[in-house]
């Protein structure tokens, strides 16, 4: 890497901060909740348009249900292009939806108040696509790219990556490694571990009967699922960092009626990897046992994410960053996370993993999610940086 090129790089994303805010108004004022796969794709077309434009190839991975996975790559130049690692690719990774219900957009437009920009999916994580885009033009137009630039700009983050994990999985098998642009933290610290999480619905049957002339006929599904809410909560294990929620839970017919039916839905989250199968165990066997005689239950997850685990490379990578990000004017620390992330697949299958280097914001997913309009420029050089430092940390 010459000093020159860094430069030129850094100078061209430094003139930058307007258009990338124009870019993101125009992404967070299109709807794009994670089961609006038409709104999602929207996005996706802003991205391609981007870099169209640019000359930048666009790769589509169809989504079925949710939105497409788009792959822009960006080849390396010269000699960086035949050398051992540099040939594997540089992920500059981050997904497209939101949490937030159709229409959001329009009752809460993008909008910018003394350096702060509001907006649904301002944060989580729209401002991190911009960046990475930006990123990678950067390269594009000033050249100096150390290996394959790889941007994956995936569809349904938000409830699981149920389509997305294996186009993920598959990306950082061949990657050199992967940054995850998730919003920076408050405070301005990029995240280095996560928690794994399993989301479960938990079906209960039992059978109607009427609560007054008939009771004892009657087998409630309701008296059964909340004695098993019980023994799913008493998993939680606070030291180890194991929770169990249940945060929504339906049932019955009528209040006449004793009830047929219940419904929990069930968040774990815990920390290290044989954690999740002693667990998973454990509530296998909750519903195996009828609290209440004649019940029957039925567990199905509906999405789950992998634990973002430090390994002794992404520890390089950690510092490395840090570094470079020193160079931009920010002080990085690393942080654990209860929230989960596309990067634990990542990390799961062996690609040096770093995630929050996007910009900083906070309150996401709610009205008041904000993105710090100053950090868009800076976080963009401390990622550019970073990626002509890979050598130098020996990754």
């Amino acid at each position: 890497m010459s000093a020159d090129t860094e430069s030129r790089v850094l100078e061209w994303l430094a003139g930058r901060q307007g258009e990338m805010l124009a870019t993101l108004e125009a992404m967070v004022n299109t709807d794009g909740g994670s089961y609006d796969k038409a709104g999602v794709d929207a996005v996706g077309e802003q991205v391609r348009a981007f870099f169209s434009a640019r000359g930048i190839p666009v790769e589509t991975v169809t989504g079925e249900r949710f939105g497409d996975c788009l792959r822009a790559t960006l080849a390396a130049e010269g000699d960086a292009a035949a050398q051992g690692n540099a040939q594997r690719n540089i992920v500059l990774m981050g997904h497209r939806d939101t949490v937030f219900p159709k229409g959001e957009p329009e009752r809460r437009p993008f909008r910018v108040e003394d350096g702060i920009a509001y907006g649904p999916g301002v944060a989580d994580m729209k401002a991190g696509l911009v960046m990475n885009m930006f990123v990678i033009a950067a390269f594009k137009e000033m050249g100096g790219a150390p290996g394959p630039l790889v941007g994956l700009f995936t569809g349904d983050e938000e409830i699981g990556s149920p389509e997305g994990r294996p186009v993920i999985e598959d990306e950082a098998r061949r990657a050199r490694v992967v940054f995850n642009s998730e919003p920076g933290r408050p405070g301005g610290g990029v995240v280095t571990g996560r928690k794994g999480g399993v989301f479960m619905v938990m079906d209960i049957e039992g059978r109607a009967a009427h609560s007054g002339g008939n009771f004892e006929a009657g087998i409630s599904a309701i008296g059964e699922l909340a004695q098993k809410v019980t023994a799913i909560h008493a998993l939680t294990d606070l030291k180890r960092g194991i929770t169990l929620n249940v945060g929504l839970v339906s049932g019955g017919q009528s209040v006449n009626t004793v009830a047929p039916s219940a419904q929990m839905q069930i968040d774990l989250r815990y920390v290290e990897p044989a954690d999740r199968e002693e667990v998973m165990g454990k509530i296998h066997d909750i519903v195996a046992k009828s609290f209440v005689p004649g019940t029957k239950a039925v567990l199905t997850i509906r999405g789950e994410f992998l634990p973002l685990t430090q390994t002794p490379a992404a520890a390089r990578m950690f510092e490395m960053y840090r570094g470079a990000a020193s160079e931009s004017g920010l002080q990085i620390k690393g942080e654990f996370s209860g929230g989960c992330a596309d990067s634990g697949f990542t990390a799961a299958v062996g690609a040096p993993t770093l995630c929050a280097v996007g910009p900083v914001g906070g309150k996401a997913h709610s009205p008041e999610e904000y993105l710090e309009v100053a950090s868009l420029v800076p976080r963009a050089q401390a990622l550019a940086r970073a990626i002509l430092r890979l050598d130098r940390a020996g990754l």
